[in-house]
């Protein structure tokens, strides 16, 4: 793991290259040199239906939800975060030109008790780096 989620208002759809966000986000985290290739996720989830604020309907969010396995110090996980945030504000700086656009970042750790996973994209990857 680490796997994260941009969830977004649909009406971004026409505003946001989100194939280029989720590239930019993947870029992010690996450059971290804290997880490994073969773990990163990013995906997108498209709101179709939503009310933010006032009901405007120029109102859009987008939601980042990162959860990772544990293993990473405090200091690892907000530096992560922190690399993240920056990199999505940077490229969705257009967004925030009107006062229409909200983003947000969470970071969960994950129980290792409770979580289940079965990966085939590892061994071909360590394999290759090997």
């Amino acid at each position: 793991m680490p796997h994260l989620t941009i969830e977004y208002s649909g009406n971004l759809d026409t505003r946001v290259d989100f194939a280029k966000l989720c590239r930019t986000v993947h870029a992010t985290i690996l450059g971290t040199g804290l997880f490994e290739l073969g773990a990163i996720r990013v995906r997108t989830i498209q709101s179709r239906d939503y009310a933010i604020a006032d009901l405007l309907p120029e109102n859009g969010f987008i939601d980042l939800s990162f959860r990772i396995g544990r293993g990473r110090t405090e200091a690892e996980k907000k530096a992560t975060g922190d690399a993240i945030f920056k990199a999505v504000s940077e490229e969705l700086s257009t967004l925030f030109s009107t006062p229409h656009f909200a983003l947000s970042l969470e970071i969960r750790e994950i129980d290792p008790e409770l979580s289940w996973k079965k990966n085939a994209i590892h061994p071909r990857l360590r394999a290759s780096n090997g």
